[in-house]
């Protein structure tokens, strides 16, 4: 938030003293708005990576002396902001970038909440030996679960839902190595898959097992696809 106040001390200073950061532009006044003085509105709108506040408060200022002024006019105000992952990597899939260029940039980034962790950690034991595209669909079986109703509806009871995967003992994961490549890798995946940045398996893919078992209830379910060594099925 950029606060902007007076006194009459202040009204003394050169405008030339003020030093506003580069990552925020103040645009003209419009002389069609309305004054301001205390804020008391700001309406935002939003245009790719730019945020614009408009403010729109009251028509007088009172000074500290007790002085009462016109306020000036309204003016708008753009701020630079980092484009979400969504719009970001869905633009960067549509023009071209492979996936692993893309599990590669957000392989780091802000830290995971503990939901996308859950994710990450199933794509990692899980899938960590597949291709991306195999880590992709563990991580779409995931969050297809915890919306379909039949399951437990966060991604992190989904995961440690008893006798569903193997790596899961007593409601507690392994421990993970964290400085390992593979362990960033299930983090540029979970970004992704959660950023439905780029194609997904369809909503209704609840299944999967490795393609060196064979479990009885497969045969109550249609096999959508192999990917890797893992056989993806829906109801």
């Amino acid at each position: 938030m950029l606060a902007l106040g007076c006194s009459s001390q202040a009204t003394a200073q050169s405008m030339s003293a003020l030093n506003v950061p580069a990552v925020v532009r103040a645009l003209d006044v419009d002389s069609t708005a309305q004054p301001f003085g205390a804020t008391r509105v700001v309406t935002t709108q939003t245009t790719s990576s730019n945020v614009t506040a408009i403010l729109t408060p009251q028509s007088n200022v009172t000074l500290d002396n007790g002085a009462v002024v016109p306020a000036q006019p309204a003016r708008s105000v753009t701020v630079q902001l980092p484009p979400s992952i969504d719009r970001e990597a869905a633009w960067l899939y549509k023009s071209g970038w492979p996936l692993y260029a893309l599990v590669n940039k957000y392989s780091t980034g802000a830290p995971l909440n503990d939901e996308a962790t859950c994710v990450a950690t199933a794509v990692y034991f899980e899938a960590r030996g597949e291709s991306l595209e195999g880590q992709m669909a563990v991580a779409d079986v995931v969050m297809n679960r915890a919306s379909s109703g039949r399951y437990p509806a966060s991604w992190c009871a989904v995961v440690k839902q008893p006798a569903q995967f193997s790596f899961v003992r007593n409601g507690q994961f392994p421990t993970i190595d964290t400085a390992s490549a593979a362990w960033a890798t299930a983090q540029g995946v979970a970004r992704l898959a959660i950023a439905k940045a780029t194609p997904a398996l369809p909503s209704d893919v609840l299944w999967y097992h490795a393609n060196y078992v064979a479990p009885n209830w497969r045969h109550n379910l249609r096999e959508v696809e192999q990917i890797g060594a893992h056989i993806f099925y829906r109801a």
